[in-house]
């Protein structure tokens, strides 16, 4: 039984190509405002990074040609069940980063592990809370006090007095 295929392999090499041409016209972009030219004292700022992005866009469209024109046996990139694997592992991992920006670290760190442990990893929610505040405990323990590392205050970490 094969798998019903999410993104095909030529899907993924259409937009890697597309997607490096874009950051190597960028770059080219971005050299012309350093002059692109040879001057009496040798190359000006934009001259090497000019040709580099050049030669990225010019290998962007040679791959672009090659996804677009190649032979293709229909090969899968990522399948329904992989792609919803890599699902349950990143978008937990993008609230997590959403919810530190507004509500802390710490915090976030607490909503994180509860909702990881509880909803994927099938622990009680008494254990996910404890194990989630020893953790945020731990972090202000070893990065702001000891290491002198500072990490994102949120409303609630500030009223509390932990900056």
């Amino acid at each position: 039984m094969t798998e019903r295929a999410l993104v095909s392999r030529a899907t993924m090499e259409i937009a890697t190509a597309l997607a490096t041409g874009a950051a190597g016209a960028a770059v080219m972009w971005g050299s012309i405002e350093h002059d692109i030219g040879w001057g009496d004292s040798g190359p000006a700022a934009g001259y090497f990074p000019f040709r580099i992005g050049a030669l990225i866009v010019l290998g962007s469209l040679a791959n672009l040609g090659f996804a677009l024109w190649g032979r293709h046996e229909h090969s899968v990139f990522v399948t329904a069940e992989q792609g919803k694997r890599v699902l349950a592992f990143a978008l937990p991992i993008l609230g997590f980063v959403i919810v530190s920006l507004f509500l802390g670290m710490y915090l976030g760190t607490i909503l994180y592990l509860f909702f990881v442990m509880v909803f994927q990893g099938g622990y009680g929610p008494i254990r996910a809370l404890a194990l989630g505040i020893a953790v945020a405990v731990a972090m202000r323990l070893i990065f702001p006090l000891w290491f002198k590392v500072p990490l994102l205050i949120g409303p609630l970490e500030a009223w509390l007095g932990l900056y």
